[in-house]
């Protein structure tokens, strides 16, 4: 039962782009017992399909900007193949460090960070 109730949290988070993977790999990571490295592994796996239908979503209601994606995309593929590539030769403890860090760096910048007014109507276009 937990594990669907989470599963339904990941989905509602993701297909937002709110940061679905931060629930389950915490889930995953802290109370399954599933070690950092494999935990991430499933977030991947487990994300696809979330994509998927959320992509077909947000695109029938205008809300991807697809020049912006074309330009990130390649450097979003190098970079997904250069992180796992390098998750592999981490430690995994030091892997859940830096997974704490990055969490806690984001987060600090969304409280505190200002943003102007009508920005995020202009990266949706």
């Amino acid at each position: 039962m937990m594990e669907a109730l989470i599963g339904f949290l990941t989905g509602v988070m993701a297909s937002m782009g709110l940061g679905g993977g931060f629930v389950l790999v915490v889930w995953l990571t802290l109370f399954a017992d599933v070690q950092q490295r494999t935990a991430q592994g499933i977030n991947v796996l487990f994300f696809l399909p979330i994509a998927f239908v959320s992509l077909i979503m947000h695109l029938k209601n205008g809300l991807v900007n697809k020049r912006l994606v074309k330009k990130l995309a390649v450097g979003g593929l190098l970079g997904a193949a250069v992180g796992t590539l390098v998750s592999q030769v981490i430690a995994n403890e030091l892997l859940r460090k830096l997974f704490a860090l990055f969490l806690l760096a984001f987060g600090l910048r969304e409280l505190f960070a200002r943003r102007a007014e009508g920005r995020e109507q202009t990266l949706t276009r």
